[in-house]
């Protein structure tokens, strides 16, 4: 098994994609639970961790959604706190971030598939 330092980082576009969203994620939960312009300690924490997790996520780009990864790359600790955030920030993402909401809901194949049709 490659060392954390051989393993080739991900920065494709999926991934970049990704990691925009949990920024903003954080960064709403933050404002709204910590009422903190800028990211506290706690926060800036979960959101470097979110960032390290998806550059070594080992599907890469064809990476699904964490919730439904068969391998939990998240300790515990650090899971319960991204779900929480996720949970609290979903539908603020609405409102501050509407067409990255709308973008990230996943489409079912069976609709995919009629739709490129």
């Amino acid at each position: 098994m490659r060392t954390e330092a051989e393993q080739q980082l991900n920065d494709g576009p999926k991934i970049r994609k990704e990691k925009v969203i949990v920024s903003k994620m954080i960064g709403i939960y933050c404002k709204k639970k910590h009422h903190k312009k800028e990211l506290c300690e706690e926060c800036q924490n979960v959101n470097e961790y979110a960032m390290k997790r998806l550059s070594h996520c080992k599907f890469g780009e064809e990476k699904t959604a964490c919730a439904k990864c068969s391998i939990h790359c998240y300790t515990p600790v650090y899971r319960q706190k991204i779900k929480e955030v996720m949970r609290f920030s979903g539908p603020w993402m609405l409102l501050y971030h509407p067409l990255e909401s709308i973008r990230h809901i996943p489409i079912p194949d069976k609709l995919r598939k009629s739709i490129s049709r």
